[in-house]
This record gives C-alpha cells, sequence and structure tokens, in this order.
C-alpha cells in the first residue's frame, strides 16, 4: 500500500509515537543516513518527478530542476552543519552563579505533520521534511490533492524508501487534512493560503500544538529610477512569470518611479518576448495554471484596470499568457488579494514616501523588492517597512539561500525554515542547569533574619 488510509491515521501516529520512543531518531548517525537516503531517492526518481509536474502545472523540466529537485542542495547543507547544530551550546552565566553551568541541548519534538501546497508540491514539502529528519523527528506528510500527480509519486518514493513507523503520506483532500488536524501532533508545517493558514492554527489549537505557517500576501516590487533597466526587467520578468506566477514571493505588484515607467513597460515586453516568444501558449517554456477554478479567478481580475500587455488565455488548457495591467485602483479586486498568477498590476509613485506608505497600508508581505543602486534608498525602505524578506536588485532568489531563514510575519506566516532555521524548528531547545557539591552559600535559605541588606546588594 502507498498511502495511509484515513482510518488508520492513529494507528500511524501511535506507531510513529512508539518508534520515536526507541530513541533511535534521535542518533545523529541515523539522521544522516536518512537524509542520505532522501537524497539518493530524489536523485533516482528525477524523471518521474519532472514527469509529475509537468501533468500537474506543465512545468517545464528546467525550471523543476531549479525550483523542485534543487532542494537535494539543502540536504548536502544540512549534513554538511548537522554535527555542530545537534551539540549541546554552553550558555553563559551571571557572578552570582559562579559554581554553576548552563547549557542548551537541542531536542527532538516528536511526531510532526507537514501539509504541503500544489504550486511548487514537491519541493515545498520535502524542504521542510529535511528539517523534521535532521531534528530527529517522525513525520506525516500530507501532499496537496490538487496536484495530484506530484502527490503521487512522492507517495511511492516515501513508501520505497521510508518506514511508516517514521515517515508516512496520508493522501487525499479536505477529509483526509480535517481526519489529520483532529489528532495530536508535536508541530504542525504548513504552507498554503492565509484563509487556510487560520483553520490549522485553529485546529492546532485545541491540542496546543505549535505551528509553523508559510502563508503568502501581496509582495511589492519597487522600481527606483537609478537601475541598470535590462537587468531589472529580465529579473523581474522571471521571478513573476516563473511557475506562470504561481509563487508565494513573486511580485505581486510593481510600485514604479513616474520616470522610468514607460522604459521599464517597454522592456518588460520586451523581455516576455524575448523568453516565451511571440505566442507563449506555444513555448515550451511557459507553465499552465493548477486547476479551472483558480483560472477562472484569475481570468476576473483581467476585468481590472487597462491590460496592456498580454492578457489572452484558453479555458481548455488553463492558460493565461503572462499579462501586464496599468491604470488600476487599489480598490480593485485585483489589488485586494494575492494574485497567484501571470497577471502583473504596474502602480506609479513620483516619490518613494508614496510607495512605502502604500505598503504600509496593507497587511505584511512575505517577500519585499526593491531595485535600486542608492544605498540610502535601500537603507530608507528596510528601515521603513516590515516583510517576511527583503531581496534588492533581484527577485525570488532568496529562497535559495540555505543560511537565510524563510519565512513570513504577520498576515505573511509564523515562524521560519531553511538551514538552520529548518532545524531550530523542528527542534526544542531544553536549558540545562547544572550545579556543583563544592560549596553551598546558604543566603537563599530560610531562616531569612538579616539577609534582606545581601538580597538588596545582590539584586542591585
Amino acid at each position: 500500500m502507498i498511502t495511509t488510509e484515513l482510518s488508520n491515521v492513529g494507528e500511524i501516529i501511535q506507531n510513529q509515537r512508539e518508534f520515536f520512543q526507541t530513541g533511535k531518531t534521535k542518533d545523529i548517525t541515523f539522521r544522516i543516513e536518512q537524509l542520505k537516503t532522501l537524497k539518493q531517492a530524489i536523485i533516482e526518481h528525477g524523471q518521474a518527478i519532472v514527469e509529475a509536474l509537468q501533468a500537474d502545472l506543465h512545468k517545464p523540466e528546467v525550471e523543476t530542476y531549479i525550483t523542485e529537485i534543487s532542494v537535494v542542495k539543502e540536504i548536502d547543507y544540512v549534513i554538511k552543519h548537522l554535527q555542530n547544530w545537534s551539540k549541546p551550546k554552553k550558555a553563559s552565566v551571571s557572578w552570582d552563579f559562579f559554581s554553576y553551568s548552563a547549557r542548551i541541548y537541542p531536542e527532538p519534538l516528536g511526531v510532526v505533520l507537514i501539509i504541503g501546497p500544489w504550486n511548487y508540491p514537491f519541493q515545498l514539502i520535502i524542504s521542510p521534511l529535511i528539517g523534521a529528519i535532521a531534528a530527529g523527528n517522525c513525520a506525516i506528510l500530507k501532499p496537496s490533492e490538487i496536484a495530484s500527480h506530484t502527490s503521487d509519486i512522492v507517495a511511492k518514493i516515501i513508501a520505497k524508501h521510508f518506514d511508516p513507523a517514521y515517515i508516512a503520506v496520508v493522501e487525499g483532500g479536505v477529509e483526509a487534512s480535517q481526519k489529520l488536524l483532529a489528532e495530536k501532533f508535536d508541530h504542525i508545517f504548513f504552507t498554503g493560503g492565509t484563509a487556510v493558514g487560520k483553520i490549522i492554527m485553529a485546529a492546532a489549537a485545541k491540542h496546543l500544538t505549535p505551528v509553523t505557517l508559510e502563508l503568502g500576501g501581496k509582495s511589492p516590487c519597487i522600481v527606483d529610477t537609478d537601475i541598470n533597466l535590462e537587468h531589472t526587467v529580465r529579473r523581474i520578468t522571471w521571478g513573476k512569470f516563473i511557475n506562470a506566477g504561481q509563487t508565494c514571493i513573486a511580485p505581486d505588484y510593481l510600485l514604479v518611479n513616474k520616470k522610468i515607467k514607460k522604459d521599464l513597460i517597454d522592456g518588460l515586453a520586451k523581455s516576455l518576448k524575448e523568453f516565451y516568444g511571440d505566442n507563449p501558449i506555444n513555448s515550451p517554456d511557459y507553465a499552465r495554471i493548477i486547476s479551472q477554478k483558480h483560472f477562472d479567478r484569475l481570468v476576473d481580475f483581467l476585468k481590472d484596470g487597462e491590460v496592456i500587455i498580454g492578457g489572452e488565455n484558453q479555458p481548455s488548457e488553463r492558460y493565461i499568457a503572462p499579462t501586464v495591467i496599468d491604470n488600476v485602483s487599489l480598490e480593485d479586486p485585483l489589488m485586494q488579494e494575492e494574485i497567484f498568477g501571470p497577471i502583473l498590476p504596474i502602480i506609479e509613485y513620483t516619490d518613494i514616501v508614496e510607495a512605502i506608505a502604500l505598503i504600509n497600508s496593507r497587511p505584511k508581505p512575505l517577500a519585499l523588492y526593491l531595485f535600486s543602486q542608492d544605498k540610502n534608498l535601500q537603507k530608507r525602505v528596510l528601515q521603513e517597512t516590515s516583510s517576511g524578506g527583503v531581496c534588492i536588485n533581484d527577485t525570488v532568489m532568496q529562497v535559495g539561500v540555505s543560511s537565510l531563514p524563510f519565512g513570513g510575519v504577520g498576515d505573511s506566516g509564523i515562524g521560519n525554515y531553511h538551514g538552520k532555521a529548518s532545524f531550530d524548528t523542528f527542534s526544542h531547545k531544553k536549558s540545562v542547569l547544572k550545579n556543583s557539591f563544592w560549596l553551598d552559600l546558604k543566603w537563599r535559605y530560610a531562616p531569612y533574619e538579616g539577609k534582606l541588606p545581601l538580597i538588596k546588594k545582590l539584586l542591585g
């Protein structure tokens, strides 16, 4: 059997708890072996992963390797540093604790649940799994049923290479998620939309289960005048239209200095033609919308503002051309919710104060992009805005740096992961204080008579 039957969810969790209690997952050598097994499994099934993502999203093979299978680099990074991360770390103590020593021990949480999304359905369920394995946990994976082919290959890979008492996959739709969320886990890791994130958090609260929520939002992209225009338009085009815009950290809308707006639009048109040709529907390098529901939602956005590039769509293929829209209103539906598709609205500004004010009037985004060589402007935007992360003079690439924690703030998420941050997310930091027997000062013991002046001095 590839996946766990819904009726057996409680049993598989119990089996994982029993396996965790053996202490086997706490062994660092075991963890490293499992990470190596996961890496080899991904490499071994590379072609099947490519075919699954082609079937689900019409994702080009190069994009699949860049954005999905490249997760193996994360495994290498974690293996390299795991011995050091897992060691107890010495903590300092003040002089009045001179006979004590303090250490912080990272220990695994237990059995964790990882719920993946449909837009990067392989990478975004395997990446948190890497952290769960590295920290010494057992894990249950719930891939997105919307990306059904990828869900199937994830289930096959895990079933072939791992004992379900250690790592298991549960496939299915809302019913499967509800069944899982009714159970008690030691941590829940969810990637998806804000609305579902609230449901996850509410369910977790019933068991006091901690959560990591990797959500999204409307990530702004500020374009100043002090730029290399050619490089800027290529980087924006790539970051926005890779995976047909279905990326949680894609630039959601452009805030463009009025002086450079026309040149930028001309550059985007040229760059799109260079990337996808005169008719992107025929390009082998352009993905499709995941489902009819999402397609219909995106087509409705085309009614807002003025389409100046693209706008063509084909329901039978779930195809929407790379589209740029001008003259949008902040009240338009296009500007009220995350787009999550190949539609890019442009809003002009004359002073950076306007752009910053607009960003700060909205929920905090997962990513913020700024194109400018002006170091003072860079500093100002960093200081005056809040977002999960910032990338200057590029888009999306921040997600590929393992040493940078990745996550949101406010409506765009809770907690972070990647590299050491993944290990920390799935670990409990256990504080340990140790005293010696060579000295036992009596100032803290009763009777207290006459000790108050000393206590006040120690506290002073």
